[in-house]
């Protein structure tokens, strides 16, 4: 596990395993928000696998299967909802953390702008200077 903190309630990680779940919860996250599809992962990795395994260490689990495809509107949302119940940090992890990355910058263009959201994703390690057309045009909207 490898969780990249964008903000004090959200972080963003590479896949993780079932015996992560204790490390997971030791770092102080109170949910595990699963943004990768099944389909991508052999079964131990799958979301019900891990939900068992987070689940187990007391933690909260949610799934948001993400593709770029889906990253609409309507998911940028959910995501937003998700971590904002949740009552404490939230780990998002996908096949690399990018995913989990690209939908918070999306979900969060217009309160802090494009520039920071970017410069908070490179900090992280992702770059996502590519989206900043889309982050602008999000930050206007």
């Amino acid at each position: 596990m490898t969780p990249r903190k964008l903000t004090d309630t959200y972080s963003v990680s590479p896949q993780i395993s079932p015996e992560d779940a204790a490390a997971i919860r030791e770092a102080g996250f109170v949910m595990v928000l699963c943004n990768r599809p099944d389909e991508e992962n052999p079964a131990p990795l799958q979301a019900e696998a891990m939900r068992q395994a987070i689940e187990a260490e007391g933690l909260r689990f949610d799934v948001l299967p993400l593709t770029h495809q889906t990253m609409n509107a309507e998911n940028i949302l959910r995501q937003q909802e998700i971590v904002a119940n949740a009552g404490g940090p939230v780990l998002a992890y996908c096949a690399s953390g990018t995913r989990c990355t690209v939908i918070w910058a999306l979900g969060n263009a217009k309160s802090q702008g494009p520039d920071q959201v970017i410069e908070t994703a490179r900090e992280a390690g992702y770059d996502i200077a590519g989206l900043r057309p889309t982050l602008e045009a999000l930050a206007q909207a």
